[in-house]
This record gives structure tokens, sequence and C-alpha cells, in this order.
């Protein structure tokens, strides 16, 4: 292979190679870029590096099979996968509306993948090649491996493989699976015989071969029993550890749809020889005309340090995916990349980030996860930290430095999330002052979601106080170091348990911060998360309680609307959620009011509970009332100038 050179996409690269049939076929649903933040380059990258013969193609035609079959049939499986993201949430927003652009597709553009892509793929395969052996995986199928909650259709449907017709979904990152696979295939195995690899699913007609497994209430079951659903989802949740966990068996009909426990994680040699395959970092240049693929923007300067997180906060989907091990690269690994991306020609002397799903989580977090796994029933970081969690930045301290210490790079960032509670459960003084000193600009990003603690305990997050804590810890830094530097929070609205007296709490917080959100972000219930479990059955699966959920559209647009009441559009669903949970008080002249009235609209000028007045209708009239509360509130004042 010459160092310019990507993986085939037509016959004539094929031919340029020599080859005459494929090994192994890639369909995906984004556009192909080479480089390692993208799951398909890296299962072909790792699968050339075998000696197979891979091929992609990227995003195609699915009306008919004529795109599907332009590299010929493969001598030993089809891989198939949606792309970095769920094709419904890729398309479809919180409310349901269709997203103008793609960023993953040749220049943003939207529509170049169906709704359901893995589904949509599979089934073209079989239309063309009915016994070649299919294997999907990726985010897409991951999270839908078992009976699923759908939010975009609003049904329960049944395991995606099942729709698929596949006969094997890897579940995870899938790196030691499709290895597994590929041998095992190569070698003349059966595809139907290849069922206890780690990290996959199939599906079986009979439980034969299998022993010591759990099972979970069936698709039928939990399709119309929402307390089914939830026991289900317990089930699988806590089985989701690659050293503990068992087989776990769902049935769908006549079948059987078997989980095999998750594959163990990669070891950082492992991990570095996954990052060390020859990328060529950048889209297919066949992608230049349409002006590019603009996901690589983000990432083409960054480094992956770590993969994993036992954040475990019940929105993500990490944990399901990615698992709660911490799987860490090598320093020696991160600086070649480093050196590699201060050679190419628009490297402008700034690494973008250098983290993973929590930046500043390098190792597991304590010592006998790697022996005896995560544990089943307790989180790291929630209610509280573990009296055993290794909170500790200085690896990752050195690897920050380490990088910044690379002749031609300028400045260091630290944009993907990090975990201001885990800072806080150390002695890491030293690592919050260099971060402030060094590897942010202006500001940092952090995402406590929501401060009522009704909220947070079913976020799985920390609660207000260590938010207030952290914030007082970081100015006090930057106070220091002589820099003005922000924190910019990200909450979120309607996750469950979030009623519209939960909202306006987050509201009152947001004012007494003097914050001011630009943008909020609405919970999505995509598939696989606890939240979205919680959603879905009203209840939450690990302890049996119930939990109210919004789902009036209304109602969500108003606790939205509440974290940024001062937006004059939002006035009129920021008065209705007021009124509509009586807390009129909030509506006034004072201080702490939200929003002022308008014509017509009831407010309670002085103290809660007293009789509410009734702003005159009249346009542009004042009148006595706004008078009368005008001279109350410069009495405040004056009192106020008075005792200071």
């Amino acid at each position: 292979m010459t160092q310019n050179e990507f993986l085939p996409i037509t016959k004539e690269d094929m031919e340029k190679r020599g080859w005459e049939q494929l090994d192994f076929l890639f369909i995906s649903g984004d556009a192909y870029v080479d480089h390692p933040s993208f799951g398909p380059a890296i299962i072909c990258r790792l699968l050339e590096k075998q000696g197979y013969r891979v091929g992609i193609i990227a995003q195609p035609d699915w009306r008919n099979t004529t795109d599907f079959k332009r590299l010929g049939k493969p001598r030993l499986g089809v891989l198939v996968s949606a792309g970095n993201m769920d094709s419904m949430l890729n398309k479809f927003t919180a409310a349901k509306k269709t997203r103008s652009t793609d960023n993953y597709s040749p220049g943003g553009r939207a529509g170049l993948r169906p709704d359901r892509a893995t589904i949509v793929y599979c089934n073209r395969i079989r239309e063309a090649w009915k016994r070649v052996p299919l294997i999907i995986g990726g985010i897409e199928a991951s999270l839908r491996r078992f009976a699923h909650y759908d939010y975009w259709s609003d049904t329960v449907r049944k395991s995606i493989i099942a729709d698929c017709r596949a006969d094997i979904l890897i579940y995870g990152m899938g790196e030691k699976q499709i290895l597994d696979i590929a041998a095992q295939l190569s070698a003349g195995v059966p595809v139907d015989a290849i069922d206890h690899v780690a990290g996959t699913c199939c599906l079986k007609t009979s439980l034969e071969g299998y022993w010591d497994y759990a099972t979970v209430p069936s698709y039928e079951a939990v399709q119309d029993n929402k307390r089914a659903f939830a026991e289900a989802f317990r089930v699988q949740y806590r089985e989701q550890d690659p050293i503990r966990g068992k087989v776990v068996v769902q049935q769908h009909g006549e079948q059987y749809l078997v989980q095999n426990p998750p594959a163990e994680p990669l070891s950082m040699t492992e991990m570095d020889e996954v990052y060390d395959l020859p990328y060529q970092r950048t889209y297919h240049p066949s992608y230049e005309a349409a002006g590019g693929v603009p996901a690589i923007r983000e990432v083409k300067f960054s480094l992956v340090s770590h993969r994993g997180c036992y954040g475990a906060c019940s929105f993500c989907a990490i944990v399901s995916h990615q698992g709660r091990i911490i799987q860490s690269r090598s320093r020696e690994s991160l600086l070649k990349e480093t050196e590699q991306l201060v050679k190419l020609p628009d490297f402008k002397g700034y690494i973008h980030d250098v983290g993973g799903p929590t930046a500043n989580f390098r190792a597991p977090s304590c010592a006998s996860q790697l022996e005896r796994g995560t544990c089943r029933d307790k989180q790291c970081l929630h209610p509280e930290a573990c009296r055993n969690l290794n909170a500790d930045h200085s690896d990752y301290l050195e690897l920050l430095r380490s990088i910044r210490a690379v002749r031609g790079v300028k400045k260091v960032f630290v944009r993907s999330g990090l975990r201001y509670d885990y800072i806080l459960a150390g002695d890491n003084q030293e690592f919050l002052r260099e971060l402030c000193q060094y590897h942010i600009s202006g500001q940092l990003k952090i995402a406590p979601e929501h401060i009522s603690p009704k909220v947070t305990r079913l976020m799985g997050k920390s609660g207000k106080n260590v938010y207030l804590k952290f914030i007082k810890a970081y100015q006090a830094i930057n106070q220091e170091l002589g820099k003005e530097q922000y924190l910019v929070p990200y909450f979120m609205s309607s996750h469950p348990g979030a009623g519209l007296r939960e909202a306006v709490e987050l509201a009152e917080f947001l004012r007494d911060m003097g914050y001011h959100p630009e943008q909020v972000q609405d919970f999505i219930p995509t598939p696989g998360s606890l939240s979205t479990c919680m959603y879905y059955s009203g209840l939450n699966p690990l302890t049996g309680e119930a939990v109210y959920v919004a789902k009036d559209p209304h109602e969500k647009k108003m606790q939205r609307a509440l974290m940024q009441y001062r937006d004059p559009k939002n006035h009129e669903l920021v008065y209705e959620a007021l009124l509509k949970i009586n807390r009129l008080d909030l509506v006034g002249f004072g201080p702490k009011c939200l929003i002022r009235p308008r014509d017509g609209q009831a407010f309670t000028p002085a103290s809660r509970g007293e009789s509410q007045r009734r702003l005159p209708a009249a346009r542009g009239q004042k009148g006595k009332l706004v008078a009368d509360a005008k001279k109350q509130r410069n009495t405040k004042q004056k009192r106020g100038r008075g005792t200071r």
C-alpha cells in the first residue's frame, strides 16, 4: 500500500491492487472518512492489517441492489453499519423535526442515507446475495440489540438483528469480535456456528450449548407491558460487564436472541495498535468537489486518549456500548500521533482535544475492576464518589505536558467532557491550575445537566452543591492566575423526573447565577439508555419506583422556555408555566422575578401567598399598579443602600 492510498471504493481501485474479489465488503451509512474517530475506518484497517482484502461502499443508493453489487460479492462476508450515529437520531431532532444537515455526508447534505439504515442496507444485501455471511455493527446495531423502545415510532421494536436478517450482531467497539469472526470464516466455519464470540449477539432456535444464562422477558411480553420492559432492561443493564457478566437471552417468537458477554477490554498495547494503523486522516478525495465531510473538522486535530466511562450518566449509552472500564493508549502512542498531526500541511499549531467520552478518565476507577469487573449495583461517582475511587490526575497531567512540549504545538485544548466531581474527589489542585493556565481559552464547558436533587439522582449526576463547589474552586484558581475565564454549563430539559416545578427550580438557579444559556438541550430518548427506559416505562428499572415523564410537547416547550426565560419570545410560555404551578410570585418587577407582567396578566408584587393583581389591559397605560410596584421597589433599594 502506498502512503496516500485509501481503501478501494471502486472496481478500478481493486484492479490497481490486482484484486479480483474482496474478502470483506463494508457498507457504511457515513461518507468514507479514513480516520480513527470513524468506526468503519478502524474495522477496515484492522482487517487489512491481518491480510484481508477489504473494500468500502459508503452511502449506497438503497432504492435497489445495483450500488451494493458494484464491488462484487465478497468471499467471506458483508459488514454493515449505519455510521457513527443512529440513523434516526442523525435525521430527526428531539421534536421529531427533520434536520437540515448531516455532518457525516459530503458537504453536510441531508438525505443520503435511509431511515433505519442498518435494516434497509441488510435487506438489500439479502436481495443481492441470499446466503452471504452478513454481520452488523456500529452504534445503531449495538444499542438496538435487544427489544427496545423507538422514540420516533413510539413503539417497542424487536431486536434489530431480527429485522435485518443478519447472521451476527457485533455490539461495542468491535475490534476483537471482528478479528475472531474473520478468522473463523476464513477457516471455513459456517457463519451460523459462530455463536459464542464475546461481544456479539445472534438468533438461535435452541439454547442447546448455553448454560448459566440470564433470561429476560420476551419481546412479546415487553411489547405490551411496561413493567416487563423495565425488568428486561434491569437485567440487561446489570450484566454489561466483560468479567462478571452472563449470557443474556430474550425470546423473540420461536427464536432466542442470545447476547454473549461483552468483549474483554483492549490492553494498552492493543489500543496503541488500533490507533497506529495507516489512516489517511481525512475524507476520501472524491468528496472534495462537494466541500468535504464536515464531521472531520472537530476530530482531525484531536487525540483519542482512551475509551469507556465510569461516570455512567443515565441518558448516555456509553455504558452499553464502550462499557465502564477505561481502556487507555500509551503516552508514546499519543505523542507519535501528535508528531503526525504537526506534519500535516493544514495544521496551525492547535490540538483541539485530548480525551474520550470523559477527558479526565485515564485509568480504571479502582484496582479491582480488572479482576472482579464493575460493581453490579453501585456507581463510581453517584450519588457520591466511591471510597475506592482512584481520583488521580497525575497521568493525564503528564500526558498534557508532554503533548504541549512537542515542537510545532502552540496550544493543547481540552474540549471533551470533564467530570468536575472527579476533579473534586481527590487532591487535584495542580491539575485544575494547569488546566486553567494552559488548556482552555476563555471558557470551560461542563455538564451539570440539572440542579434539582430529584432529577440529578435519576440522571446519575452530582448535585447542585458539588457544582457550586467546583465553581468556587475554578474562580479561585483563575483569580490566582490573573485570568478572566468562564464556565459554560450545559443543562437539559424534560429529562425523566423533571416536571414544571423542577424546571422552575432550575430557572431560579440560573437567575441567581446570572447565567442565560444561549442553547438548551432537550432530552432525546435514544435506544439503549437507562433514561430511555424511564421515559417509556415511567419506572426506574433499577429501583422499581415510579418516575414522572414529560411527554406532552407543549409542556416540553414550557420547560425549555423556562431555561431561557429572558428571551422575549418565550414570555407567554414562561407565564403559562408559572400560572399552572401557582408561582406568580416570579412574575413582577422585583429582582427575583423571572418575567414582568404584560397586559392583562396577573402577578404577585409582594410576597408569595398575597392576593394576586392584574396589570391593566390597555396598551401603553402604565396604571396605578405599575406605579405602586415601582415605588415599592425603589423604597426597598433606598433601604438597602442605607444599611450598607
